[in-house]
């Protein structure tokens, strides 16, 4: 299913890398350092029915990022445009939707999960504030990551 073979595991330092953003222009992954802990949430496509739901949880407990002092930054191979008008069909989110487009899902190749199909599986990564990765949660595409567990990890850190 995954397109290479790399494979990241608790303890490896996080790849780093820059994106584009619904909302916030370009975000680098690196300015988090020192900062805040940070969730990657990879999920494989916009307008999707469980990508629908995943997404809409985290704007729900959204402030219990910010009171654990992390920083949530949701990521597909979906274009800018297309996360605007998605986001804006929600209704905003208070994280950015980043863009893994061009070059096609160069950062989930980075972190081991873009599929041959050319969408990302649904990951969710917690990095720590030294850049580290510290917990990993893989589901398959039809489930959602488990927030509550995402939660009780963070607040381990």
């Amino acid at each position: 299913m995954v397109e290479n073979k790399i494979e990241l595991k608790v303890g490896d330092p996080s790849p780093d890398f820059t994106l584009n953003t619904h909302n916030e222009g370009e975000l680098n992954l690196a300015w988090y350092q020192g900062r805040k802990n940070v969730v990657l949430a990879f999920y494989p496509a916009d307008w999707t029915p469980v990508c629908a739901t995943q997404v809409p949880s985290y704007q729900e407990v959204y402030n219990r990022f910010e009171e654990l002092n992390c920083q949530l930054l949701c990521i597909s191979v979906d274009s800018v445009p297309c996360h605007i008008a998605w986001a804006k069909s929600m209704g905003g989110l208070s994280f950015p939707l980043m863009s893994d487009f061009w070059p096609h899902g160069e950062v989930a190749r980075k972190y081991g999960i873009l599929t041959n199909k050319g969408y990302t599986e649904r990951v969710v990564f917690l990095i720590d504030k030294r850049g580290i990765i510290r917990w990993i949660q893989r589901v398959h595409p039809a489930q959602l990551p488990d927030n509550d567990e995402l939660f009780r990890q963070l607040k381990k850190l």
